[in-house]
């Protein structure tokens, strides 16, 4: 019976068999320049000693890497690495790269931050410039034209137009400062505020601030509060209040101190009193008269 077409199997329809990529060995050549190799690392080295040889791993088709103990101060657990290679049917190591390389057991320094991540607050100090980026979150347009909705934006930050700012504070960057300030010494919950007499609402020497923040946050105006010049919440408080005026009653005087190693004490009985007896008759009459006294 005849085969159709379709029944046919060519050549070129046959499955074809992928050849396996063949696994590097470690070449023998590569393996034995390990002067070579420790020659290079004692010149990266730049006159520090280097360790023990480590052993060598195979990179690949006739490229080996030597690795060596680093022993600088300071790079516990680092190696020395010499890559070596040679051409087909050559006799001799050629340095392909070399580099000092952590081990699985090294010292690494910490992660590299970048240093608008490092700076804190504290860090500026005199004659520092710290530029802000032009999409700063916290910042915002002062050209805003007042067409945003009142809780999506400050009432003293609608028309800037003409005040010679180019940026103002945004929704976001009031947030955060107010965050910022309620949660810190100037807010509710500073050991002060809570010893206080009352808050500083109801302070004289309260100044609230501008805009929306004047509901929350005012400065200090009080030359004996340990807030004087500084944010602070309308619920803080401190001991310098100008309503605090009753002065404490004074404290009451101690018992008097009888000192008694000069003299002493004993005890004294009531004297009775000396009861003179009335006149009586005596033997002169008092009808008769006085005799003279007889003086010379």
């Amino acid at each position: 019976m005849d085969a159709g077409p379709a029944d046919l199997t060519t050549r070129e329809d046959a499955p074809r068999r992928v050849p396996r990529a063949r696994k590097p060995v470690l070449d023998a050549v590569l393996a034995g320049a390990v002067d070579v190799a420790r020659a290079v690392a004692e010149e990266l080295a730049e006159g520090e000693p280097v360790g023990e040889h480590l052993g060598a791993s195979v990179e690949g088709e006739r490229l080996v890497s030597h690795e060596f103990a680093c022993l600088t101060p300071g790079y516990s657990g680092w190696r020395w690495s010499v890559v070596l290679a040679r051409a087909p049917r050559q006799r001799q190591a050629t340095v392909v790269e070399s580099a000092l390389l952590p081990g699985p057991e090294a010292l690494l320094p910490p992660a590299w931050v970048p240093w608008s991540e490092r700076l804190q607050p504290g860090d500026l100090g005199v004659g520092d410039i710290l530029p802000t980026t032009a999409d700063d979150p916290r910042l915002a347009p002062g050209w805003s034209d007042g067409t945003l909705a009142p809780e999506d934006e400050d009432v003293a930050a609608r028309w800037e137009l003409g005040l010679g700012r180019a940026r103002v504070l945004s929704l976001e960057g009031r947030a955060d400062a107010a965050e910022r300030w309620y949660a810190g010494d100037g807010g509710p919950d500073a050991p002060i505020a809570q010893a206080a007499p009352a808050h500083c609402a109801s302070c004289g020497f309260f100044v609230p601030l501008a805009g929306s923040m004047r509901l929350v946050f005012g400065a200090c105006a009080n030359v004996y509060s340990p807030s004087d010049g500084r944010i602070v919440s309308v619920d803080h408080g401190c001991g310098a209040h100008s309503e605090a005026a009753v002065l404490p009653a004074p404290p009451a005087p101690p018992e008097p101190v009888l000192d008694e190693t000069g003299y002493e004490v004993v005890s004294v009985a009531p004297v009775a009193p000396v009861v003179v007896p009335e006149h009586g008759e005596g033997s002169v009459d008092e009808a008769a008269p006085a005799e003279e006294l007889g003086h010379s």
